[in-house]
């Protein structure tokens, strides 16, 4: 028997849960959880907060503007620096891309927060 008590089943509260190796069991609805699990719970509901360069909150449907000239791969011109970009989506991209978009004369493409101020 463990000197600290067991927390009750997230599933159905129920009070009578043990423990089988690292798992925690309910015998009454036969849900298995991990503890470790059920103690970050609490806080893990956090939002993703996304900032520009100057840590601004950006949101969906944002216009920024570009504040560094960016090179684009298979393109003679890159993104010249104050390129307007509207309505924007945020996503959780590749590589540090957390910024979709379309921008006029390249198309659809993701950006960095980092390379963008809020408008």
């Amino acid at each position: 028997m463990t000197e600290t008590p067991l927390p009750p089943c997230p599933e159905c509260a129920g009070a009578y849960a043990y423990e089988m190796g690292v798992l925690l069991v309910c015998p009454e609805c036969g849900h298995e959880w991990s503890p470790a699990a059920a103690e970050a719970g609490g806080g893990a509901s956090e939002e993703r907060v996304v900032k520009d360069a100057v840590g601004n909150v950006l949101t969906d449907g944002d216009t920024v503007t570009v504040v560094k000239g960016l090179k684009v791969k298979g393109s003679t011109s890159g993104i010249k620096a104050g390129t307007k970009v509207r309505n924007i989506r945020l996503v959780d991209g590749v590589d540090g891309h957390d910024i979709d978009c379309k921008i006029e004369g390249f198309g659809p493409m993701q950006l960095k927060s980092s390379v963008v101020r809020k408008v």
